[in-house]
C-alpha cells in the first residue's frame, strides 16, 4: 500500500470520527426533559389551581347564598307571621325581603358562572393531564433509544480511534504533521484524482503530475496544495 492510500485511509477515519462526534452531540443533546413536557406541566399546574380557586369560590357563594336563604325565609316569617301590623315596620320589612331576594337571585348566577367556568377548567385538566402522560411515555421511549444510540455511538468512536491509532503508527511523524497541517486549513488533507482532476479544488492536474500520482509518490496539488490520491 502506498503513502498515499495510507493517508486517504486515515482521512475516511477521521472522517467517520468527525461525524460519530457531530452525531453524538446531537443525541447528547437531546437527552434530558423536553421544553414541551415541561410546558403541559405547567399549562397543567395552572389549570389545576383555577379549578381549586373556583371550587372555593363556588363553595363560598353557596354558602353566602344558604345564609341568604335563611334570613330570606326569617324575614317572610316576620312578614306574613301577623304579628306585625305597623304599615311602616311591614315596609321595611318588605323593602329588605326583596333586597335580600335580589342580592340572592345575584349569588345564584354567581354560582351558575363558577359551576360553568369549573366543569370547563375540569376538562382541560382532564386534557391536559391526557397529553402530558402520553408525552412522557414518548419522552421514556426516546430517552431509552437514545441512550442505547449513544453507548452505540461511543463503542464506535473507541473502534475508531483504535484504528487511527494503528494507522498513524504506520505514517512517518513527518508526514503526519503535514497531514495535519492541512486537515486544520482546508478540513481534508488528501484530495481523490478523478479523471485527470483534483476533487479538492476542482482543478485538472497538469499531465507531468498526473503521472507522479500514477506512479505512486506522494505528490501535492499544485493548485490547492492537498496530497492527491488515485485510487
Amino acid at each position: 500500500m502506498n503513502l498515499a492510500q495510507q493517508l486517504h485511509d486515515l482521512q475516511e477515519i477521521d472522517l467517520a470520527l468527525r461525524s460519530n462526534e457531530q452525531v453524538q452531540a446531537r443525541t447528547s443533546s437531546q437527552l434530558g426533559e423536553s421544553r414541551e413536557i415541561a410546558r403541559v406541566r405547567t399549562r397543567l399546574a395552572d389549570e389545576q389551581n383555577r379549578l381549586e380557586e373556583l371550587t372555593h369560590q363556588q363553595h363560598s357563594l353557596e354558602w353566602e347564598v344558604d345564609d341568604l336563604s335563611v334570613k330570606v325565609s326569617a324575614t317572610e316569617e316576620k312578614l306574613f307571621g301577623g304579628r306585625i301590623r305597623n304599615p311602616k315596620e311591614l315596609a321595611n320589612l318588605q323593602r329588605e325581603e326583596e333586597e335580600l331576594k335580589a342580592r340572592q337571585s345575584q349569588l345564584e348566577d354567581r354560582v351558575l358562572e363558577m359551576m360553568d367556568g369549573a366543569e370547563a377548567t375540569t376538562a382541560a385538566v382532564k386534557t391536559s393531564t391526557a397529553e402530558l402522560a402520553r408525552l412522557e411515555e414518548e419522552w421514556r421511549n426516546q430517552q431509552q433509544r437514545l441512550s442505547t444510540e449513544l453507548t452505540q455511538l461511543k463503542e464506535s468512536h473507541a473502534d475508531l480511534t483504535q484504528k487511527r491509532e494503528v494507522q498513524v503508527a504506520q505514517i512517518e511523524s513527518a508526514v503526519i504533521e503535514v497531514y495535519q497541517q492541512l486537515q486544520a486549513r482546508k478540513g481534508t488533507a488528501v484530495a481523490r484524482v478523478e479523471q485527470g482532476t483534483c476533487r479538492g479544488c476542482q482543478i485538472t492536474l497538469p499531465t507531468t503530475e498526473l503521472q507522479q500520482v500514477r506512479g505512486g509518490g506522494l505528490v501535492r496539488c499544485s493548485s490547492c496544495g492537498r496530497i492527491l490520491y488515485l485510487a
